[in-house]
């Protein structure tokens, strides 16, 4: 199957930190900041956000790869956001690059790599 997906294709997603998105709780630091692993699943939402709906029904996107630089730390009950632009698409594989930030600063950046799956096959191949 054939998808018309193009390079330059954007999107955000964003939200604003709680204590469930801490390093402490999420247990990758001790610090009550916005927690890396946080961090990151926000890039991999914006990067699989920006072509669900250019996808037809019944396919999605894996995330495989991901790159990232955390850069600077922010603070519990900051508004947090990630941006993901599709950079490079290679049939199924989709390349994209990512950047998070807060009210303040830019707090990461990368680039993130993702592949276009049929849901029910994907899925009867773990059964």
């Amino acid at each position: 199957m054939e998808f018309n997906l193009n390079t330059g294709l954007k999107n955000k997603e964003e939200k604003t930190v709680t204590m469930n998105d801490t390093a402490k709780v999420f247990g990758s630091g001790a610090a009550e900041v916005f927690a890396t692993p946080m961090m990151i699943g926000l890039m991999e939402g914006a990067a699989m956000n920006t072509v669900r709906n250019y996808l037809p029904e019944g396919y999605s996107t894996v995330g495989t790869m991901i790159n990232v630089k955390h850069l600077s730390a922010t603070a519990v009950g900051k508004k947090v956001w990630a941006e993901a632009e599709l950079i490079e698409v290679d049939r199924k594989r989709l390349f994209f690059k990512v950047d998070a930030y807060d009210e303040d600063k830019k707090i990461g950046e990368g680039t993130h790599e993702r592949f276009i799956i049929e849901e029910a096959k994907f899925m009867s191949k773990l059964k």
